[in-house]
C-alpha cells in the first residue's frame, strides 16, 4: 500500500497516533474530531485512509487497555 508521504499528511499522522496513544478518545472518528478541531486542514482526508484508521483504533484500543 502507498501512503502520499509529504510534510503535511506526516504531521496529521503523527498527531492522530499521539492523540490516539493519550487514551482520552474511543474511536478513530474521535481523534478525527479532535485533530479538525485543531485546526488541521487535510485531517479529514488522511484520517480516511484505510491503514490510518486501522493504526489509529489500534493505538485508541491499546490506550484504553492500559487504562484500564
Amino acid at each position: 500500500m502507498h501512503i502520499a508521504d509529504n510534510k503535511g499528511d506526516r504531521a496529521i499522522r503523527e498527531r492522530a497516533y499521539k492523540l490516539a496513544e493519550s487514551g482520552k478518545f474511543e474511536a478513530v472518528r474521535d481523534v478525527e474530531r479532535a485533530l479538525i478541531g485543531e485546526g488541521w486542514p487535510n485531517a479529514r482526508r488522511v484520517m480516511h485512509s484505510d491503514y490510518v484508521m486501522q493504526a489509529v483504533e489500534e493505538r485508541c484500543r491499546a490506550a484504553r487497555a492500559s487504562a484500564h
